[in-house]
């Protein structure tokens, strides 16, 4: 089809496009009114096992709240920024006023400690009843899961946001730091009153972390680092920054809290992602940072303190799916009932149930496999083989939920307007990240 043209006043050439080419588009319930958008988040109707009787009423409460803050004031505005990759910067206060950020921490006193070295990985570590807490709420390891699964049912990014801050960054400094840093770090960051990160992969290095080859070079009074990270989530914007390096002495991994603005310090995003668009994923490179001896955390002085930290982070990371899987299945439930076709909604025909029971059974499923992890964790029982199966089964059952969903909505499940597709997209990093699904595999085959 041929295109007219027209010059401009200045000698250029402008294509006469039709008058309303460069319109707006329609809002999404104007443009589709038969459906409701994610905009106006839907019950939730995928906890057919009801898990509320597997958990105390604090957790409940925990369930609750949580859910009522993500549907009021993150489902409104996700489509918006995940589309444009931009952070909510104004609902950090929000996410820090639910009380979630390093929700197992707490203090140990000097016997439990000493009984716990071998095993620091533990939840006797984490759910020791001191007096104490860094400001941190004291949750269960299942009541912080819980967070984190309502959290991703409405936005995954969020969930990510708050995984790397809490059970990356704080748990580090919670679990291998000293107790100047302890105090020092962990109140203001359990408030999310300040931002943390946690930088370990590296250009080079994904699976393979632990050849990593950023440098850490002791001067007097601290230490220089070189190197380079990448895929760091929050680091754009990180006040604190924990990053691991390479002992230039020891050859061993340690692991160092940098200050945003620190010089030779540099941080820019990665672009063109196509899941946790929100997420602001960053290029970290360190040109003769110098970090101080009172930043250096002295818990870290293998790649095997770094796994203990891995090991937590892993429960976590399995509720992500699930919760995203328990969104995706509660979009499509509302969808079939409004969505009609040949005369009847969607969810009268019997392909549309079928794909529907599908997506249920493998949430109930992906549900009790990670409560059970929660418990085996709590009893001190949890192996790092049985949290790799966990996480790495969970994300393989949220990929094959997120592709039902897709289907069922049509046209509309390529729409992020609709989460299936944003949700479907975001599964994505997340099937990769805390371990591939290989390396968790491999993993549990050689721990089992």
């Amino acid at each position: 089809m041929a295109i007219n043209s027209s010059k401009n006043p200045d000698g250029s050439v402008q294509n006469a496009m039709p008058s309303y080419f460069y319109s707006p588009p329609l809002d999404v319930s104007a443009a589709f009114p038969q459906a409701t958008p994610a905009s106006t988040f839907p019950p939730c109707a995928s906890d057919y096992f009801q898990l509320d009787n597997l958990l105390t009423t604090e957790e409940q409460a925990i369930r609750k709240k949580v859910r009522e803050c993500m549907e009021k004031e993150i489902a409104p505005i996700m489509t918006e920024y995940w589309e444009k990759a931009k952070f909510p910067f104004h609902v950090i206060p929000k996410l820090g006023a639910l009380r979630i950020a390093g929700g197992t921490i707490k203090v140990l006193s000097m016997d439990i400690f000493l009984c716990c070295l071998d095993i620091l990985w533990s939840m006797e570590f984490l759910a020791s009843s001191d007096s104490q807490d860094y400001g941190c709420p004291g949750l269960s390891i299942t009541g912080s899961a819980i967070a984190v699964a309502e959290v991703a049912r409405v936005d995954a990014s969020c969930s990510t946001f708050i995984l790397v801050h809490s059970s990356l960054a704080m748990l580090t400094i919670a679990l291998c730091g000293s107790e100047a840093q302890k105090q020092k770090y962990l109140p203001s960051l359990a408030q999310l009153q300040t931002v943390a990160c946690w930088a370990l992969t590296e250009p080079d290095y994904g699976s393979d972390a632990s050849a990593l080859k950023t440098t850490a070079t002791k001067v007097e009074g601290g230490w220089i680092l070189e190197g380079q990270k990448r895929w760091i989530g929050n680091s754009t914007f990180a006040d604190v920054l924990v990053v691991f390096a390479r002992n230039a002495s020891a050859n061993q991994i340690n692991g160092f809290i940098i200050k945003k603005d620190a010089p030779g310090l540099t941080v820019t995003k990665i672009e063109n992602k196509i899941g946790l668009r929100i997420v602001q994923n960053g290029d970290i490179v360190m040109r003769k940072v110098f970090v101080p001896d009172e930043d250096r955390i002295a818990g870290v002085n293998s790649f095997q303190d770094t796994n203990k930290v891995l090991a937590v982070s892993r429960v976590m990371v399995a509720w992500q799916p699930i919760g995203i899987s328990m969104g995706i299945y509660d979009m499509c439930h509302r969808y079939l009932m409004e969505r009609k076709q040949f005369g009847a909604p969607l969810a009268a025909f019997q392909i549309s149930q079928q794909k529907l029971v599908q997506m249920l059974g493998n949430i109930q499923a992906m549900i009790l496999v990670g409560w059970r992890l929660c418990k085996l964790y709590e009893s001190g029982k949890m192996t790092p083989g049985q949290a790799s199966l966990g996480k790495s089964w969970i994300t393989l059952r949220a990929r094959e939920t997120a592709a039902l969903g897709r289907e069922l909505l049509g046209g509309n499940g390529i729409l992020a307007d609709f989460l299936v597709a944003k949700a479907f997209c975001d599964l994505e990093p997340i099937y990769t990240y805390e371990g591939t699904y290989d390396i968790n595999t491999l993993v549990t085959a050689y721990r089992k």
